[in-house]
């Protein structure tokens, strides 16, 4: 028989078995389809050798008055901006205490035993102390992560102690970080667990605890932040990224003179330099006070907005710093009616509103309550007004069909909602109605809050079952991978699962858990512009393709409680951690024969088309393809057959950059498979049209 090109149908499909999808692709694992031939993506590398803490679940870029490039970088312990490969802590603090003597230290141990009654904290949170005196040879005035003991009593670890005593101090200061949320969703049982007379009398309920889940938009060059279940913070870019210093002139009352230029009812939160550089008598460390005057870098402090001048006294001197962590939106100017608790939140380009989805009702019986299905928004470019009145555009509508909102995303001329059954548009229409609301569609699941992304003017979306896509009307994918996703899925690990696009290659990314796995741990890929589905392995938290950067970025974990970001389609290997490793990557066709294998057939020689462009000049360019010759066609469960090779292993044969010659090879059976893939360094590949030199073998 005469050389026969293998060209197969683009994309991967696992709709049916091995065999039936004859003339197709059946499994990948980072590669991609360009022009209908499959090649490997492109590598990823940390974009800086400094890490966060915590699990990252939200990245949001934009560039500031100053030109800035900033990255917002939430985690479940922490929220980061990022700057230049450095990562800023401004997560909002919850609250400030002054402790007399808290500490307990024991000779040789580097577990300190700290008393604060009734201190609000979790496992895990972050608490700063200062003007500390030395107890038990230990400097304490630094950040530490604290386990609870119970409600008045946690400890922190540290160097081991050199003596057994308590102390510290009668003003020790004490500021303590939003409490911290968890990194993936966790199982609850017993009573208390699941909804109210669910399941059988004397079995407990079954439910799970949330993750900590951020969503963050910026309004102008400041930044808009909330998560899921808490209030609405705010960082205000004129703070700058680090603590701004700041000197206080003791009197009545106290001037400060910062290097940082702030206008009149600017919430501050000041600290001081550790022990003994204490703040003077009338301040404290912790505390949000308020601008008081427009002289710039130089003002008085209040406790209110626009009260009293704060008066200070004693002898304490020295330099100070103003934190430049986010606040809460209720401490801006006064603001009342803004919401205090949201699901998701942010700032529609449309004249500038703050949207919060899922918020509670300032005029219902329980005002400070979660209505689930509530979206409220505040007046016309401002952050902190909220009431709606005849001369402000602030509001509010309840959607009525679905038990809470998922997410919104904003598109062309329309905010798109997701509850957890129904999908609407939300329409700005001006005064008086300001925003209208109408049904898109019913029985309409999504999985995540993050699970939706937009490309092209197209809303693509990961439902519980099956992928959505809206460009006017809803639409149901046809994915080749559907059965092949959602037969082996983790749902409940839901609200891990994110999407986002690769828009340099026309591509929407989802990230999941696979069944087995409380990580994520799988992807799958749709090319919109090919029509065509890919899938693979990658261990991703979040992912963000910005304009504003070079190439996507996406959070990758480094630890169970570390991370950092990583550039995406950056040279050729994993390079997450600094060390350069081999990208595995590879794509296996679906069986084919010589008329539907009632012959045997034999391959005796193979001319590869390939190309490595793109690849590193050293070591040489090389990747293996592959023959698995089979007895008898069919998928199962079983390993391919061979009579003549290894049947895990197959035929294989290593092609380097430059080859142009032919393969001689001694494969026969009635099906074959062809597996082509790369496990080295620097390797980059796309295959063309491989012909074989098949014939007919004898019956059997």
């Amino acid at each position: 028989m005469p050389l026969q090109k293998i060209l197969l149908k683009p994309g991967v499909n696992r709709e049916n078995t091995r065999y039936t999808n004859e003339g197709g692709w059946y499994q990948s694992d980072k590669v991609r389809f360009r022009q209908g031939t499959p090649e490997k993506i492109g590598g990823w590398a940390r974009i800086s050798v400094s890490s966060f803490l915590g699990v990252c679940r939200s990245l949001w870029n934009w560039i500031t008055l100053a030109n800035l490039n900033l990255l917002g970088v939430g985690t479940n312990l922490k929220f980061y901006l990022e700057n230049g490969g450095n990562y800023y802590d401004i997560t909002p603090i919850r609250a400030a205490a002054v402790l007399s003597n808290p500490f307990a230290t024991v000779n040789l141990s580097t577990t300190v035993t700290v008393t604060d009654v009734a201190h609000g904290a979790v496992t895990g949170d972050f608490v700063t102390f200062s003007n500390v005196a030395p107890v038990g040879g230990l400097d304490l005035n630094a950040e530490f992560q604290v386990t609870v003991i119970d409600p008045d009593v946690y400890t922190i670890t540290t160097v081991a102690a050199t003596s057994t005593a308590t102390g510290g101090g009668t003003t020790v200061q004490a500021v303590y970080q939003i409490n911290t949320g968890l990194p993936f969703e966790t199982p609850l049982t017993g009573w208390g667990a699941g909804a109210w007379n669910a399941g059988s009398w004397g079995f407990g309920g079954t439910s799970t605890a949330a993750l900590r889940l951020w969503s963050q938009s910026n309004f102008g060059e400041d930044l808009i932040l909330g998560f899921r279940g808490g209030p609405l913070y705010y960082w205000d870019a004129s703070f700058g990224l680090a603590p701004a210093s700041f000197t206080v002139t003791i009197a009545s009352p106290a001037v400060v003179t910062s290097t940082v230029s702030l206008l009149d009812k600017t919430p501050v939160i000041l600290t001081n330099t550790g022990y003994p550089s204490a703040l003077p008598t009338g301040l404290s460390v912790g505390t949000t006070y308020y601008v008081k005057g427009t002289g710039g870098t130089t003002f008085n402090l209040s406790l209110t907005p626009g009260g009293a001048a704060i008066n200070t006294s004693g002898t304490q001197s020295g330099t100070h710093y103003i934190l430049p962590n986010a606040v809460p939106v209720t401490s801006l100017d006064g603001a009342s009616a803004v919401p205090v608790i949201q699901n998701f939140l942010f700032v529609s380009d449309v004249s500038r509103f703050v949207f919060c989805f899922g918020t509670n009702d300032p005029l219902s019986a329980t005002p400070n309550a979660i209505d689930p299905m509530l979206i409220r928004w505040s007046d016309q470019e401002s952050v902190v007004d909220w009431s709606p009145t005849a001369t402000n555009q602030a509001g509010s509508i309840r959607l009525s069909h679905g038990t809470e909102i998922i997410t919104a995303i904003q598109t062309r001329q329309e905010i798109v909602v997701w509850t957890d059954s129904t999908v609407y548009s939300l329409q700005y229409l001006g005064p008086p109605f300001v925003w209208g609301v109408q049904l898109l569609g019913d029985n309409i699941s999504i999985l995540g809050q993050n699970a939706v992304a937009q490309a092209s003017g197209v809303v693509y979306w990961m439902g519980t079952d099956k992928f959505y896509s809206y460009d006017g009307r809803i639409n149901t994918l046809n994915c080749d991978l559907r059965k092949y996703v959602y037969q082996d899925i983790n749902l409940s690990q839901n609200q891990q699962c994110f999407g986002s696009t690769n828009e340099g290659f026309n591509e929407v990314w989802w990230f999941y858990c696979s069944a087995n796995s409380t990580e994520i741990d799988r992807y799958v890929i749709y090319n919109y512009l090919e029509n065509t589905w890919y899938y693979g392995t990658m261990n991703r938290t979040a992912w963000l393709d910005s304009g504003l950067r070079n190439y996507p970025i996406a959070a990758s974990p480094l630890t169970a409680t570390t991370g950092n970001i990583v550039n995406h389609e950056f040279g050729n290997d994993d390079n997450a951690t600094g060390t350069p490793a081999a990208i595995d990557a590879y794509i296996s066709s679906a069986e084919f024969d010589i008329g539907d294998g009632n012959n045997f057939a034999f391959v005796w020689r193979m001319l590869p088309d390939l190309s490595f462009s793109g690849s590193d000049a050293s070591p040489t360019p090389q990747l293996t393809m592959t023959l698995y010759p089979m007895h008898n066609s069919g998928s199962g469960t079983g390993t391919p057959v061979a009579a003549n090779v290894d049947k895990l292993t197959g035929a294989q044969y290593v092609i380097t950059e430059g080859f142009t010659g032919q393969v001689y090879t001694r494969v026969r059976g009635r099906q074959m498979i062809l597996k082509v893939g790369s496990n080295q360094l620097g390797t980059s590949w796309q295959l063309g049209a491989t012909r074989i030199d098949i014939r007919q073998d004898g019956r059997r």
